[in-house]
């Protein structure tokens, strides 16, 4: 004799035999429209991360320019307080200076750059002490960023 299961005598399970199949239209719909609104929330929140990170990287390479302008501004102005094979001099007035600053027109990458550069000294007991003071401002595409840098130094 064969035997039976208890549940042999129902009949298989199909959606014509709930009793409210009415209820059941539309669910996947409404689930499938959830699951795009979520991934498009999190694609517009990876866009704009994306987006502010580059940002970010632009202006820190911009910065990277304007510090390295004021970085040349002040070892020009360095080198023009003390001349190789000559004494210290003392610094020039501010029109002096800003008439003969470096520019760096065929310089690759600091061409949108410009440097000002500013220095004072005083003597005390023969001893000359200068504080040099360079900034150097770069813009590329209405966005500006400047650096300063200063040194102070004396005479031997």
């Amino acid at each position: 004799m064969r035997y039976k299961s208890p549940m042999s005598h129902k009949r298989p399970f199909r959606a014509a035999n709930y009793p409210y199949p009415s209820l059941q239209k539309g669910s996947a719909l409404v689930i499938a429209i959830f699951i795009i609104i979520v991934l498009s929330a999190l694609g517009a929140a990876l866009v704009n991360m994306l987006d502010s990170s580059q940002e970010g990287v632009a202006y820190e390479v911009l910065g990277t320019r304007a510090y390295t302008a004021a970085q040349s501004g002040l070892q020009w102005q360095l080198s023009e307080v003390f001349p190789l094979g000559s004494v210290a001099i003392t610094c020039k007035n501010q029109a002096d200076i800003n008439s003969i600053t470096p520019t760096f027109i065929n310089t690759q990458g600091l061409s949108q750059c410009s440097v000002s550069v500013s220095c004072s000294d005083f003597e005390l007991d023969s001893i000359r002490y200068y504080s040099i003071v360079s900034t150097g401002q770069c813009t590329i595409d209405g966005e500006a960023t400047s650096r300063t840098v200063a040194v102070e130094a004396r005479s031997l």
